[in-house]
């Protein structure tokens, strides 16, 4: 009799306004499930990935889940990218006891037993990024961001950790998705209005360039005023000019241009598979280590059950591309590796923080203070 394969659920979007983020996303995803099964799967079963192919709204990817879990019968699925579509699927897992593994930064204070976190929480990025604003430009910070959750939640983590260190938070101002030219043009009077340090940055997808372009257009100098975010990406800044990209502020956990083994090989497989000048992003980057992660789980959960693979997941390991990061048993959240790079005049995301150890999730937040300037 053969081995029944192992399907699990993909949720990401193609049409959505963070499609091509979600599209490097999936790619890691389909590439690590190949090496999975490359190794010989789970116990000889190998794995099926099922794409749910969700539309461009959070209700869609709440239906795909539905359509995984209760016509194809996944227990894992793999995905989401922004919060809104997160909140939207978890309900859904959470009703039929399946797991959902999400690769993308987010705003914290939330937990859920049935979903696995394994972008950066807010003491893995925003406060490295506050820190080094607070050192190397200044205080004053104006806030601009969509018109969602993680905008406002992120945004509300920052305003704490800048007004904590004396710092003052001039403007913040929420778009709508697919803002015009003249929403962004809004935005750029008003940061020459209150002349901050630092526009911090929580717009997301395909409105970053526009902003990045609005910038431009108004003639500030990133080196005296930079757009600092957590959400630009490789992706990103492919549709950006080089005088639009450079010298902006980005932060995660992993960049294409980490010079180890371990990242260099996995950016050599990923273009392997899907072009030489296929773009990876930190989401992307999560995304393969997360199927890597449940696998080394899977192998080890006794009798198969779901209940099996939680207990095998709680303290699970990978070597991935930013280092070995690990699934911290009391959150679900995931050890990981902060590092801060500025865009060069090739757009190139060149490294300034590296954290030198990983960095256990706290998405709740507690006891995290920057101190004053002087």
């Amino acid at each position: 009799m053969s081995t029944p394969d192992y399907k699990v659920g993909l949720l990401f979007s193609q049409s959505s306004l963070t499609a091509a983020s979600e599209t490097t996303q999936a790619n890691a995803t389909h590439l690590a499930i190949a090496e999975v099964n490359d190794a010989g799967g789970i116990h000889g079963r190998l794995l099926v990935p099922v794409d749910g192919h969700p539309g461009a709204e959070p209700a869609d990817y709440r239906d795909s889940a539905v359509r995984l879990c209760d016509e194809h019968q996944v227990q894992v699925l793999f995905g989401t990218h922004m919060s809104s579509t997160r909140k939207t699927v978890l309900p859904v897992v959470e009703s039929r006891r399946r797991l959902l593994f999400y690769p993308t930064l987010y705003e914290g204070f939330e937990y859920s037993p049935w979903c696995y976190y394994t972008g950066s929480a807010p003491n893995q990025n925003s406060v490295q990024l506050a820190r080094y604003v607070l050192e190397h430009f200044g205080n004053r910070v104006l806030f601009v961001g969509g018109s969602y959750v993680y905008p406002f939640e992120s945004n509300r983590i920052m305003r704490e950790l800048f007004e904590q260190a004396g710092g003052e938070v001039v403007d913040e101002i929420y778009l709508p998705f697919h803002a015009t030219a003249e929403d962004f043009e809004r935005v750029m009077q008003q940061a020459r209005a209150t002349a901050p340090d630092a526009i911090y940055s929580t717009i997301v997808g395909s409105d970053i360039p526009a902003l990045h372009r609005a910038y431009r257009q108004a003639g500030f100098d990133p080196a005296r005023m930079p757009i600092v975010s957590l959400a630009t990406n490789e992706v990103d800044v492919l549709r950006m000019s080089a005088e639009e990209a450079e010298g902006h502020v980005s932060a995660a956990p992993w960049f294409s241009t980490l010079q180890t083994p371990a990242s260099q090989a996995f950016l050599a497989r990923y273009r392997a598979r899907f072009g030489d000048e296929a773009p990876l992003t930190a989401g992307a980057e999560a995304a393969y280590f997360q199927v890597h992660l449940f696998a080394e789980a899977a192998r080890r959960a006794e009798g198969g059950s779901i209940e099996a693979l939680r207990q095998a997941l709680a303290g699970a390991q990978f070597d991935a591309p930013q280092g070995r990061v690990q699934i911290d048993a009391d959150t679900q959240h995931t050890w990981l590796w902060p590092r801060i790079a500025r865009l060069d005049h090739q757009r190139r995301f060149e490294l300034v923080v590296h954290s030198e150890q990983p960095v256990k999730p706290s998405p709740y937040m507690v006891d995290y203070q920057l101190e004053a300037q002087p």
